[in-house]
């Protein structure tokens, strides 16, 4: 239940879910400011970090 959370937490909001995964840290910051310049970077970041590596 909780990937189905994080998932969807991570297309709708990236880095809302990547803090789910990883925390407040490093990762979440990068995320936030791809996520802020612009939403398509941001996710692909997110899915990159909690799915592919």
């Amino acid at each position: 239940m909780m990937a189905l959370l994080t998932l969807i937490a991570t297309i709708l909001l990236p880095p809302l879910g990547v803090a789910l995964k990883h925390g407040l840290g490093k990762t979440f910051l990068i995320n936030l400011i791809l996520t802020i310049i612009l939403y398509l970077p941001g996710l692909i970041h997110g899915i990159y970090v909690n799915y592919l590596r």
